[in-house]
Formats: structure tokens, sequence, C-alpha cells
């Protein structure tokens, strides 16, 4: 359970300083873990970037001031992290639908965002299939861009990648060189957190050669990987097989995440299928 409270820790200072300039290192540090990972394990649990997040507590606590006190807009809007009223503005009518001054006037519904709590509820009618391998270095062949997940742009850009691959004949010339021991096309998450919080997302396959025209090489380090069954059509059972492994496997299993790139394995076949059948590879110690 050491996992979850962690985990909480994290979502605890948050509210504590939400009116303060926190930095994603200072709120990982909470949970024990890089920026990387606390930031790709809070989107996967909750669908939302942490700055989403803070985003949407603010507004919603702004909201409540604007109807329960005399405070001024302008004032409002610098407590709650806005340089300017206009800023400010824009914002609040993106989350609530009306402008500070209609919500003053109490014209229009708010849209209230309610403080995160971790649960644990017992599970196991679906059950989890995976194994843990040891697994030698290999080298994967692919192409890669630069996110930024301080403020969710991963979260848009790796499905706009996929989208691309797929239809430009990436996927097809990578299945076609795939000669490694992983089969398939992979999805490589690589943490460049030391660059101002980004990560590297890899479209690849595993590959013994020279590198061909057109595409980049990585080594993926020796690992000892637990290696997650994933059955059913993309992108939903993927995504559902991820929240199962962040909510009930890491909280009970005593393994955690070792830091190292994580995949995503997509074999030869119809992903839309609902008997597709993929793989998540983590790498744990």
């Amino acid at each position: 359970m050491e996992w979850i409270e962690s985990l909480q820790r994290a979502i605890d200072y948050m509210e504590e300083h939400l009116l303060d300039d926190m930095t994603v290192e200072a709120i990982a540090k909470q949970a024990n873990s890089s920026s990387f990972h606390f930031q790709r394990t809070f989107a996967i649990l909750t669908d939302i970037s942490v700055g989403e997040y803070i985003r949407r507590r603010r507004l919603t606590l702004a909201a409540g001031e604007l109807c329960n006190t005399e405070a001024k807009i302008i004032d409002l809007a610098l407590k709650y992290g806005y340089d300017t009223p206009e800023a400010f503005t824009k914002a609040f009518r993106r989350q609530h639908g009306i402008s500070p001054s209609e919500a003053r006037k109490y014209t229009g519904k708010l849209k209230s965002y309610s403080r995160l709590g971790i649960q644990v509820s017992l599970k196991g009618a679906e059950p989890m299939q995976y194994k843990v391998v040891e697994q030698e270095s290999f080298e994967v062949i692919g192409i890669k861009q630069g996110f930024s997940y301080g403020n969710g742009e991963n979260l848009a850009g790796i499905p706009k990648m996929w989208d691309q691959v797929n239809n430009d004949g990436t996927c097809d010339e990578l299945l076609c060189k795939n000669n490694g021991p992983v089969k398939g096309v992979l999805g490589v998450c690589v943490d460049k957190s030391n660059q101002d919080k980004q990560m590297d997302y890899w479209v690849a396959a595993a590959y013994d050669g020279e590198t061909p025209d057109g595409f980049l090489k990585m080594e993926i380090p020796p690992s000892k990987w637990a290696i997650f069954e994933v059955h059913g059509a993309m992108p939903d059972a993927m995504q559902k097989v991820w929240k199962q492994i962040f909510t009930e496997w890491f909280p009970s299993s005593g393994f955690v995440h070792a830091g190292t790139p994580e995949l995503e394995v997509y074999p030869a076949g119809n992903s839309a299928d609902p008997d597709y059948y993929s793989e998540i590879w983590i790498p744990v110690k």
C-alpha cells in the first residue's frame, strides 16, 4: 500500500499548494517518483495531465469565491495564477461556459471539480494475465517525436503520431524489418525529464543490423520485464489494461517501475478486431 500512500501524498501536496507556483518535480518528489513517471501514472489514472488537474481545481475554487465574496475579478485572477483579467476570463469561460461576471450574477451553471482521493477497491473478476521475464539488451529502429508532458501535450500528440505512421506506411515497413527478439510494432516511451519536462515517443521495431535509411536506432537496456496480455480492439483495450496495472497490479505486486523505457507491443493484425492480441512491457525491479 506504500504506492497508494505516496500517490495520495502528492495529491495532498498539490491541494495544499494550489495557490503557489508549484513545479512537477516538487509534486513528484512527494510520491518518491521522477517527474516523468509521476506525470505518466497520473495521466493514466485520471485521463488528464497534472497541469490540467491543477487548472481545474483553481478555477473551481475561483468560482466559489466569485459567488460567495466581494473580491474583485482582477484580484482573483492574480490569486489563481493569471497575469491578466483577460487570461483569467478566457480560462474561466473554457471551464464553466460563462464569464466571471456572469458567475457573480448567478447567470448560468458552474462546473465543479472535486479534490482527488485515492480509494482501493477489491477486484478480481477480470484477472490480469502477465509474466515476468529477463531480457538482454536489444536494439530498435524507428521514428521518434519529442513531447512536453508538463502541459499534457503528449496525450494529444501521440495518437496523432500513430495516425500518421499507420497511414503513411511506416508501420508496415517496420513490421517487414522486424527481426529482433520482440515481435511487432513498438510504442516506446523514453524519459527526457532532464530536458525541461520532455519525453521521446518512438514508433519502432526490434531490429538487428545496420540502421536502414529513414530510421533512427536506440538500444533498450537489459531489463526484468513484467509483460501483460492485452485482448481487444485498440485503443480501449490498451488503456483499460494500463489502468489495471496502476490501480491493481503495482499496489499489490511488490514491484516498482525500473525507470527505463516501457513498451507497447502491437503484433501484425487488425488492431480494431475485438480479438486482437497485444502486450504491455514494463521494466520492473
